[in-house]
């Protein structure tokens, strides 16, 4: 369920600003896209696990946040991430 730390080091790399970048919001978004579609694919299998649901609903609101934050300093950032992780139809 967890993301590997390797894992995370590539979705640092791919998102990442700067040379020393590692908690821009496109990194964390990447990160807790990744935590959310591993966690959704637990919950598909595991219906009644209500600990894991609650712990999914609090990182899909973390990341609403995050893009929230995105949209307002910098709207093209936002655009571009979504489309980059295909979050948005």
């Amino acid at each position: 369920m967890t993301i590997t730390a390797e894992r995370k080091q590539e979705l640092i790399n791919e998102f990442k600003r700067g040379d020393s970048d590692t908690g821009s919001p496109e990194v964390q978004i990447a990160i807790l896209t990744t935590r959310i579609n591993n966690l959704t694919e637990h919950m598909r299998a595991n219906k009644k696990d209500y600990s894991t649901r609650r712990g999914l609903l609090m990182m899909v609101s973390r990341r609403r946040r995050l893009l929230d934050f995105l949209k307002k300093i910098d709207p093209q950032r936002y655009l571009d991430i979504i489309q980059r992780l295909e979050i948005r139809k």
